[in-house]
Order: structure tokens, then C-alpha cells, then sequence
């Protein structure tokens, strides 16, 4: 990569130039971002996985404007038009806008006023306008008149389509107008049509909206932007066209002199027209596109947070777990997992309307319960799931058996998959639905990583967004997830695996195929025997995968193969062997980091070697708690203003976090409701989290509630 791109890199991030070009050097190396941010920490100057996918964006972003400069420089050459200057222009251009700009009177086009207008012979008359020497060209225009351009006024015209083709192709014009329409206001209004239309309802809020452009909040601009794509809205940026040619016509002018009264004339003309026609589609379109692109990676960012919190969510571990996807008409569907989540038995039990077999139902789930051990139950959250619960608490439940509530959010989808398929061949999707509810408890990591993101109801106008953007924002976050958890090597589904670093879908499959057929993988080592997963591959995924039992004791923890050498020489110089090492706390505070940093391994590592040993492939998620909501609510119909219930954080957005407090209906606890102004929620909420909160009102035709804190909120951990 080129010192240009790899300086504005630098200072685009806060960074120094050797972070950046160490990084660009690893990437080509073919080293992925989980292990450059674990294992390459003297490299990178301790960057986090997030700094460095942030890094590996901008890097694919200028390569790909390096491909844009090198066409665009041929075509341009190709032309004959190519000066030394130009070239230079575009070499050390950093602006994807203005590199356009450049590029836009050189770059072929269709047929245009100004196209016929040359055609006809008026490109002199139209020059001598733009360089001010015609002071008369009503007078200079009668020059022009031929069969095919009838009179002076005729001439003039086309010669003002020429001036105004050359007014909208220049650079400096485009990017003043740019910097100016960013400031304009986005103006939504109903559209043509759709006044009476039943959609109309959903966007009640934009039908006479108004925001400056540079300062609406991302939801409210994917909002009106949605409700223009579903032809619900109209919008457009409030520009007056006569101040904007005045404008133009200025900044056209520049310090030369002030031309004839009859010269002006025509100028202004041309100015109003290059706007109107030419530059206020035009530019209005790159800055909506541009703003929508901000609106777009705020949101994504807001996906990527609640993913990796939904993702890192606390698991309950290998519990023998009863799953219950409840319902009413059709049952709740009941399975049995062992510890290892496999499946066990299953039934389907119908205690609620029409049926009401209860006591039919509370012998079923009572022998399930007996036989098979049960120490946890999930109980998926949607229809029918406060009835359920309250009809479970029944039950003589054994000894330390908790009830959760888990998000069903995917689990259909799920139920439908080739994932699911593939596990449950002989199972209907009612089966494998309870069973991802199921494991979502005991480890909802190795669960969710089976389905689509955009399926868990943790987004933000996720189908509205950069599909591309949005799709490498949540595969980073999820392989960042599983990487940081690290990933159990001998029972690791294939889904699991092929998010760890270096290894992919492709590797995944032969690595559970291996598995199948030798067995268990007795040392890290071992990898190098699974079919085209060669040394490369190795070194990146090694250090994340986790073997319990092995034959080399730190095959169980973060240390990375490459590392062993220095845990041996450790272990050795205090006179024990590695196994006597690992988790002793008072040997491994006899060790000093200094001794052991080397040309290739620094304070960094060491460090991290040292932390690891302490605590050898620690879980970094927490522990599982307990909740249970108001048992007085059970309806919309039963809130109140003043009410104050517990509830669970579903869902974070810019504009507030949706809280479930017990009902179908969650409620929104706006982002003015928590604190002072400015407050971003995903600084004192995060997903999953409990908290008190006091109903503010009830809108039950729309089926909407608002909430507030009912008590103060710390910074989210």
C-alpha cells in the first residue's frame, strides 16, 4: 500500500504510520484479525480486534480507490487529455467525491444539451461567454445563426447549455455546493397518493418533517428514507434555487472583473439552469447517500454492540435442560437435553385453551422432569410464555432447578435451516425450535452462531442498511465473540468452528469429519493431520482452540503453540514442569515478565502469557442470574401510569432500548428518559440487563408503552 493511503490511515485512526503499515503487511500475509489483535500485540501497538477490522476497512477502501485512480488515469490518457498536473491530482487524491469530480468532464457520457449544442457550432460562442471575452453575445451569437440554429436567441440558448454542462463538471463548484446542501434540511411530506393509504399510519411522525441534514439522528434518516422506498413519503433538501445560482455565478466569477450587464445576464441564466437541471439532483443525491451512509455505520455499530452482548450473554454451562416453546391452540412443545445438549426425548402438552389439559400436562412434565434429571428449564418468551411459567411453578421441580426465560428471537428460522436439517434429519421444526431454545440457555454462543444475525432481533433497520457493511460488521463480531471465548475443540459444532480464526466453513467440515472417524484430537498438533488445513491455517486458529484432557495441559488455554517454548523455560527455571505451573498463582508471582521478552515476543505477550496462566482458558462470560417479572401484570389492559415493574433490556437503538416487561408487547424506554441530553443508551444499558423501570403512559390502540428509569442508571459494564 502506498505512504499516502497508509498516513491518512494513521491520522483517520489516531495512529502512528508503523501500526498502520504493520498491519497492512500481516494482512497480506494472509493473518486474520482475531490472532493480529491476540497474538501480534508488539506489532500492532495493543490494538483491539475492533481497531484492527476498523484498520483492515479503511485498507480495502483505498485499495479499491487505487484500482478507481488507475482506470480513470487510463481513460483520461487514453483521451489525450491527460496533463502533468492532473496526474498528480488524482495521484494524491484521499476523497472518493473529489476524485469523481476530477473525472467527471473527461468521463464519457451520453448524449446531452451541451452534446448538441457542440454539434451545432456553438462551443466558441459558449467559450468566449465562459473566459468573459464576448461582452456582447447577443451581438457575437448572430454569428451563429445557420439553417439549423434560426436566430440569435436560439444561439444563445444553446450556447448557455454548453456553460451550464461546464458549470455542474467542475470540481471547486461541486464541492462548495456539497459542503453547503450538507447543512440543508431534509423535508418529508406525503407522497403523491398515499395520503389514505393504510401505511400511512407508521410514518404519522414524517408527514410534515423537517431536520437539518447533517444533524438527524440515523433513525429518523433511515425512517423517512424507508418510508420514500415504500412510496409513503416524499423527500427532498430545502434549497432556494436563485440563491444557489448566485451561488454558483460568485464563485464562477472568483476576482475577475465584473462582466457586462448583457454578459451577466446570460451567466446567471446559465447558473441557474446548471443548478436546477444539472447540480441539485446531482449533489442532493451524493450528500442523501452520503448522510445515509453515516445513518447506515451508526446503526450497524448499534447491531455489532447488542450481537456481541447477545452473543457473550451468560450461559448456564452443561445443564440436563428441559426446553419449552410455549403456546396455546397448538401446545407447548417440550424436549429433553443431556448435558451436552443432545436430544433426549420430547412431547407436546396443551395446559392452556381450548384444550386445557392440565392435568394431563402436569404428569407428562412431571415424569420428564424425574426421568431424565432436569436442572434447568428454558422457557422461550413469546406467545403463551407467562402462562406457561406460572402453570410450571406447579411442579415439584428437583432440588436447584431454575426456570429462564430465553429469547425465541431466529429460532424458527433455525428450525428451518440446513443446520438443522443436517442435526435433526428425523425431527419436525416444532422439535428442533424447542432444542435451539434449549441450548440458547446452557451456551448461547455455540447456539446463535447457527443463525443470520439480522434474525435475532437485536437491529436497528438492519434490512435498510449497507448490506455488505452490515454483513462484515456482524461476521467480525461474531468471530471476534467465539474467538475471545475460545472454542472447545473435541465438541465444537461445525457453525462454531468455522467462525474461529483461520479456519472457515470449508476447514470446519473436515475438521468434524476428522474428528468423526479418528476420534477425539489428543494435542493442538493434531490439526496438521485434518486434510488442507496446512501451517498457516495452524498458526492462526491454534492459540483459540481448546483441548480438555490433552496430552500438552496448555492446549487447554489462550497460549498460542508458538509460545510453549517460553511457559517451558518458565516452568524450568522455577524447577516444576509446565502442569505444576499452570493456575499456581504463587509460582507464576515468582516469574518477571522482563526476563522473558525476546525480538519476536515483547512485554505484551509476555504479559498476556502470564494472565493466561493465572486463570488457563478462563470463560470471559459471566455467570447466569435469575428474574422473574411483576406477577400482577398480565395484559397491557393491567398497566397503569406510575406503575414501577421489573423488566429485561431486548433491544438497544439510537433512539432508546425496548424492554420486556412480561406482556407481547415490549416497551420503549426512550433515550430522553435517561438523563441528561446527549446520552448514548449503550452507555448505561446493555442487552439482557434487569433493571426497575415506571410506566409513563399506555397507548392501547396502538399497542404501545412508555417507560422510564425508575432509578438511576450507572455506565453499562
Amino acid at each position: 500500500m502506498k505512504e499516502l493511503y497508509i498516513k491518512h490511515i494513521a491520522s483517520l485512526m489516531g495512529l502512528h504510520a508503523w501500526q498502520v503499515e504493520n498491519c497492512v503487511e500481516m494482512f497480506a500475509d494472509g493473518d486474520t484479525i482475531p490472532f493480529i489483535s491476540r497474538y501480534r500485540k508488539e506489532k500492532t501497538g495493543g490494538l483491539d480486534d475492533a481497531s484492527v477490522a476498523e484498520l483492515k476497512h479503511y485498507c480495502e477502501l483505498y485499495d479499491e480507490m487505487e484500482k478507481r485512480k488507475q482506470t480513470i488515469l487510463k481513460t483520461i490518457s487514453e483521451a489525450g487529455a491527460l496533463t502533468d498536473t492532473l496526474k498528480e491530482a488524482i495521484e494524491n487524491c484521499l476523497e472518493s467525491s473529489t476524485l469523481e469530480d476530477m473525472y467527471l468532464p473527461y468521463r464519457p457520457k451520453r448524449r446531452t444539451r451541451a452534446t448538441v449544442a457542440k454539434e451545432l457550432g456553438l462551443e466558441p460562442l459558449a467559450l468566449g461567454m465562459w473566459e468573459l471575452r464576448e461582452q456582447n453575445p447577443r451581438k457575437a451569437a448572430a454569428k451563429f445563426v445557420t439553417d439549423k440554429v434560426e436566430d440569435a436567441e436560439r444561439a444563445l440558448s444553446l450556447a448557455r447549455d454548453i456553460v451550464a454542462e461546464k458549470l455542474s463538471e467542475s470540481a471547486a463548484i461541486r464541492e462548495s455546493l456539497r459542503a453547503s446542501m450538507r447543512t440543508r434540511r431534509i423535508v418529508s411530506r406525503t407522497a403523491r397518493g398515499a395520503k389514505d393509504s393504510a401505511e400511512s399510519s407508521k410514518y404519522r411522525n414524517y408527514l410534515d418533517y423537517s431536520f437539518p441534514l447533517d444533524k438527524i439522528p440515523s433513525h429518523n434518516l433511515l425512517a423517512v428514507l424507508r418510508g420514500e422506498s415504500e412510496g409513503i413519503l416524499s423527500i427532498s433538501l430545502d434549497c432556494d434555487s436563485d440563491k444557489y445560482a448566485d451561488k454558483i455565478y460568485r464563485q464562477f466569477l472568483g476576482r475577475r472583473p465584473r462582466p457586462s450587464r448583457e454578459l451577466e445576464e446570460q451567466l446567471r441564466l446559465s447558473c441557474l439552469d446548471s443548478f436546477d437541471r444539472l447540480l441539485e439532483s446531482s449533489i442532493g443525491s451524493e450528500v442523501l447517500a452520503e448522510a445515509k451512509r453515516k445513518a447506515d455505520i451508526e446503526s450497524i455499530k448499534v447491531f455489532g454492540d447488542n450481537l456481541r452482548q447477545l452473543l457473550l450473554s451468560p450461559p448456564v454451562g452443561q445443564k440436563r435442560t428441559m426446553a419449552i416453546d410455549p403456546g396455546f391452540r397448538n401446545g407447548c412443545k417440550i424436549v429433553c437435553l443431556g448435558s451436552q445438549g443432545e436430544l433426549l426425548d420430547h412431547k407436546v402438552v396443551f395446559p392452556h385453551p381450548p384444550q386445557n389439559e392440565k392435568v394431563k400436562a402436569i404428569t407428562t412434565l412431571q415424569a420428564l422432569l424425574d426421568k431424565y434429571k432436569i436442572e434447568a428449564i428454558a422457557l422461550g418468551n413469546g406467545t403463551a410464555s407467562r402462562e406457561t411459567s406460572e402453570f410450571i411453578k406447579r411442579l415439584r421441580l428437583p432440588q436447584g432447578c431454575k426456570i429462564w426465560t430465553v429469547s425465541e428471537d431466529g429460532a424458527s428460522i433455525y428450525s428451518a435451516s440446513e443446520a438443522a436439517r443436517e442435526e435433526f434429519p428425523d425431527e419436525d421444526v416444532t422439535v428442533r425450535g424447542a432444542v435451539s431454545i434449549g441450548r440458547r440457555l446452557m451456551d448461547p454462543l455455540s447456539e446463535l452462531v447457527k443463525i443470520d444475525p439480522k434474525n435475532l432481533g437485536v437491529g436497528q433497520y438492519q434490512h435498510d442498511v449497507d448490506q455488505k457493511l452490515l454483513r462484515d460488521k456482524l461476521n467480525d463480531t461474531v468471530e471476534s465473540c467465539v474467538n475471545s471465548v475460545g472454542v472447545n475443540l473435541n465438541t465444537a459444532s461445525q457453525y462454531l468452528l468455522s467462525y474461529v480464526a483461520g479456519i472457515g466453513p470449508s476447514l470446519a467440515a473436515k475438521i468434524v469429519s476428522y474428528r468423526n472417524s479418528q476420534g477425539a484430537f489428543g494435542d493442538r498438533r493434531e490439526l496438521l493431520k485434518v486434510p488442507r488445513l496446512g501451517a498457516k491455517a495452524y498458526e492462526q486458529c491454534a492459540g483459540f482452540l481448546r483441548i480438555r484432557g490433552g496430552a500438552n495441559p496448555l492446549d487447554c488455554s489462550a497460549v498460542h503453540p508458538e509460545s510453549y517454548p517460553i511457559v517451558e523455560k518458565m516452568a524450568s527455571d522455577l524447577g516444576v514442569n509446565c502442569s505444576q505451573l499452570i493456575g499456581n498463582k504463587e509460582l507464576i508471582d515468582k516469574l518477571s515478565a522482563e526476563d522473558y521478552v525476546t525480538e519476536s515476543k515483547g512485554l505484551p505477550t509476555i504479559n498476556d502469557i502470564l494472565r493466561e496462566l493465572r486463570k488457563p482458558g478462563l470463560d470471559p462470560r459471566e455467570e447466569a442470574s435469575e428474574f422473574a417479572f411483576d406477577e400482577n401484570v398480565h395484559s397491557i389492559e393491567d398497566l397503569h401510569e406510575g406503575m414501577i415493574l421489573p423488566g429485561i433490556v431486548t433491544n438497544i437503538t439510537a433512539f432508546g432500548a425496548f424492554v420486556d416487561i412480561g406482556l407481547h408487547e415490549n416497551g420503549l424506554l426512550h433515550v430522553s428518559t435517561l438523563g441528561r441530553r446527549g446520552t448514548e443508551v449503550s452507555k448505561v444499558l446493555r442487552l439482557h440487563q434487569s433493571i426497575m423501570v415506571k410506566v409513563l403512559g399506555v397507548d392501547l390502540e396502538r399497542g404501545r408503552i412508555s417507560l422510564a428509569p425508575a432509578q438511576e442508571l450507572k455506565h453499562a459494564s
